[in-house]
């Protein structure tokens, strides 16, 4: 039997092939659009909570700035 998520995965392979050909190069791209399709029927299958998907992700203190916007502007 196909789950819901094997065929949202098939559809979105399917989906972005035939919007882009048989190029070689893009067919990698058919690869990435079957896994967000496969995320996707996950998170409407409740199998991904997006919430402790975001608590296990590395929290940045609030307040603190990225290195790369600190630096000063050299002229």
């Amino acid at each position: 039997m196909i789950t819901r998520k094997q065929s949202a995965a098939a559809f979105g392979f399917a989906f972005a092939a035939a919007w882009i050909g048989f190029n070689f190069g893009y067919a990698v791209l058919c690869l990435v659009g079957a896994g967000v399709f496969y995320v996707a029927a996950s998170y409407l299958d409740g199998e991904l909570d997006l919430g402790e998907l975001g608590e296990r992700l590395p929290q940045r203190p609030s307040g603190s700035r990225p290195a790369s916007a600190s630096r000063a502007r050299v002229r």
